[in-house]
């Protein structure tokens, strides 16, 4: 497909994703894993628009937002919330399971929402103060910092913080054939585990690359129906620096939105 084919949108009436365009040739497009086609193309890394306020956007590739949803509340859905979503489909919880959430952003704070509306236990792990309220006022069964033992056996975790020293202690705190996803595009190197104490009774390490179309759509449809409300602190584009300063910091309630303008 053609970028010349696609539709003018602006920045703060969102529908476009960061996967921009697949090749739907490869062996992973026509069996329903674009995620991982090797001709993707996405932006802002690929291609210029992450800070644009008008872009052109192949029309396959950008999404129709449900209409409960605002500019800026849906903004994080397009990016953290769907690729949350789809770390949530690699857990495969079983029903009234227990998650645990490392890392409590943009996308672990709508994971959180998601799981919660649906039964699931919700344990999370992190170490803003900013962060662990904000799970806590959510419905969170309990919070503790990044590298504390969970209270309860795991069913499944998610890795949404960058840190691989994470890894032993979120596979040491699942139950048996539990499994941990990683679910950034960067981790920082992981420490040696214990066979027996980090992999042994069947547990599962795995992670998450993108995301497909399928998955967006299954995540904004859900979202609307179970009124997923993405907690948001909104910065002008001025501002980008202390949003990413505050980003770093953890001193962020959920997903931190850029205003391009006031358009």
């Amino acid at each position: 497909m053609s970028d010349k084919v696609g539709v003018k949108i602006s920045f703060n009436k969102p529908n476009r994703q960061w996967l921009r365009w697949t090749c739907g040739v490869c062996a992973f497009c026509r069996s329903g894993r674009e995620n991982l086609c090797p001709n993707s193309i996405y932006t802002g890394w690929d291609h210029d628009g992450g800070y644009a306020e008008y872009a052109t956007v192949p029309e396959a590739f950008a999404y129709r937002i449900p209409a409960a949803f605002k500019s800026n509340t849906a903004a994080p859905l397009l990016c953290a919330g769907i690729i949350g979503y789809r770390a949530y489909k690699q857990a495969q919880l079983p029903a009234g399971g227990r998650l645990g959430l490392y890392g409590f952003g943009g996308s672990a704070h709508l994971t959180a929402e998601l799981a919660i509306a649906q039964g699931i236990e919700v344990h999370v792990f992190t170490r803003g103060k900013d962060a662990q309220n904000l799970a806590l006022a959510l419905g969170a069964a309990s919070v503790q910092d990044t590298y504390d033992p969970s209270p309860v056996k795991l069913d499944s975790s998610i890795i949404f913080a960058p840190v691989g020293n994470a890894v032993p202690m979120a596979l040491e705190s699942l139950a048996p054939t539990g499994r941990l996803v990683i679910a950034g595009i960067h981790l920082t190197d992981i420490p040696s585990l214990s066979y027996d104490s980090h992999i042994f009774h069947e547990k599962v390490l795995t992670s998450v690359e993108s995301n497909t179309r399928k998955d967006g759509e299954e995540f904004l449809t859900l979202a609307s129906r179970l009124k997923i409300h993405p907690k948001i602190t909104e910065y002008p584009l001025d501002q980008a620096d202390k949003a990413l300063i505050d980003l770093s910091h953890g001193d962020v309630q959920g997903a931190n939105v850029l205003r391009v303008s006031e358009g």
